[in-house]
């Protein structure tokens, strides 16, 4: 490796960590804040969706910024984001402000992480790419990994805010670094799909916003009707105007090539299963057992820490045996993990026999992580990276707010906060819906081609469907 490949590495993971660790250490932090600010349900979910749709509606866009404007240059502008947007959530005093200053983190997190993934994607031949990206899955997921852990501590040192104050400093330190370290580039796009922007945005917001408030509001009312009706119809109107504009911010031909939306589907379908389950797992030890933040965070490693581990192997076997096959075992040990934690989770269950399923949970995580990024880059042509990924990273965040909006809505109507037994009964038909939804991501990662296939395929060209 260059050293400019070095650097480039070093820089994209230092941002990754941070931009998914701040989306994780939120979780431990949910029942302090539902505390300090007397957050409701509802209010708790919009404190993770209000990051993560922001996050998934401006993915594309931030790529198509990079692309235009220069991929140092906005990588930059995300951090200064961030960092700004961290700051204003730390000192948020409502669950309304906080709401607004996650949104912006959202934003800002959404130009850097696509930026990562198309930066790393230049920086280093298709035959290491692997590799690399095996290394930046691995401190993603450590960050996975680390994300309960230094919630827990943080919060139980000083106050949930700090979650927040953290960003600052690393933020700060990382733009002088990422300044002199990176190489400027630029991508095809040389304008801004605005209206695709909106009609995704308020489309997006229409459905999310009535899954979240249909068990509050009834799901007959006629604002959550409404709100799905109007929501569809802007997205099918989305859907209308990428065909026909010049400058997509979603180009549908992507979606021509199966190993393209196969792999769309498995990032879906993780992502909808897994952080529907962490939202409320990760509730689960303080509000049923009573562990401090800490407690919590600790009991939730052997989950979470697996894809540290496991990740860059899987990064560097995607370059031998394809993606395929690894994609479709962790999609399989992860719908086993969640059904068995939804089968034997009570109040009283012993800690030692959630373990097993925690630990076959992470390692299902993370043999998919950097098997998903080498599909998705080798399914499309190397100057369409930028798109693809952000339009990749942006399906699976949406799989993230919907997996919190749908698990939210299933815990609600079968349970709640009222005691621990309340709390299980609705814990365990969310998690079943979770890995429901987990086993289909498995069933469509088998139909991702396979190694020979990817290999007789043209150099970045994408592999169509078959007739």
């Amino acid at each position: 490796m260059s050293r400019r490949s070095i650097v480039t590495l070093a820089i994209a993971s230092v941002a990754i960590f941070m931009v998914t660790l701040d989306n994780l250490v939120v979780t431990t932090a949910l029942p302090s804040i539902r505390r300090d600010l007397g957050a409701s349900l509802e209010d708790l979910e919009w404190t993770v969706n209000g990051y993560t749709l922001a996050f998934a509606v401006f993915l594309l866009t931030g790529a198509a910024l990079g692309d235009r404007f220069g991929r140092r240059r906005m990588f930059l502008i995300g951090i200064a984001i961030f960092t700004g947007a961290s700051a204003l959530a730390a000192l948020a005093p409502s669950t309304n402000a906080l709401i607004a200053a996650r949104a912006i983190q959202g934003i800002g997190g959404a130009i850097v992480a696509p930026l990562t993934l198309t930066l790393l994607s230049a920086a280093f031949p298709a035959d290491k790419r692997g590799l690399a990206l095996g290394i930046w899955s691995g401190i993603g997921g450590l960050a996975v990994a680390m994300g309960p852990l230094v919630g827990g501590a943080i919060i139980e040192s000083s106050s949930w805010q700090w979650i927040f104050w953290v960003n600052v400093p690393v933020g700060i330190a990382l733009l002088p670094l990422a300044r002199r370290g990176l190489a400027e580039s630029f991508g095809p796009a040389n304008r801004l799909d605005l209206p695709g922007v909106a009609l995704a945005t308020t489309g997006l917001l229409g459905v999310v916003y009535a899954t979240v408030e249909g068990n509050s509001l009834g799901w007959g009312s006629t604002t959550v009707i409404a709100s799905y009706l109007v929501g569809a119809a802007l997205l099918v109107a989305f859907g209308l105007w990428e065909r026909r504009s010049p400058a997509p911010m979603l180009p549908l031909r992507f979606f021509r090539s199966r190993a393209f939306a196969a792999t769309s589907g498995v990032s879906l379908a993780m992502s909808f299963g897994i952080f529907g389950s962490i939202f409320l797992l990760a509730q689960f030890f303080q509000t049923v057992w009573g562990y401090s933040p800490l407690e919590a965070g600790l009991r939730t490693l052997p989950w979470t820490g697996m894809p540290m581990i496991v990740a860059p192997i899987a990064g560097a076997l995607s370059d031998r045996i394809g993606s395929r096959p690894l994609m479709a075992a962790g999609l399989g040990l992860q719908a086993v993990a969640i059904v068995w934690l939804g089968a034997i989770t009570s109040v009283d269950v012993p800690y030692i026999e959630l373990v097993p399923a925690f630990v076959l949970g992470g390692t299902g995580m993370a043999l998919v992580f950097s098997p998903v990024a080498n599909a998705i880059l080798g399914a499309v042509r190397p100057e369409e990276a930028g798109q693809a990924s952000g339009a990749n990273n942006a399906i699976r965040e949406l799989g993230g707010v919907f997996g919190v909006a749908v698990l939210a809505a299933v815990f609600s109507a079968h349970g709640g906060y009222q005691s621990g037994q309340a709390f299980v009964d609705g814990l365990q038909p969310a998690l079943f819906v979770g890995a429901a939804v987990l086993a289909a991501g498995a069933v469509a990662a088998l139909l991702v081609p396979g190694k020979r296939r990817e290999a007789r395929a043209p150099a970045g060209e994408a592999v169509p469907v078959p007739a």
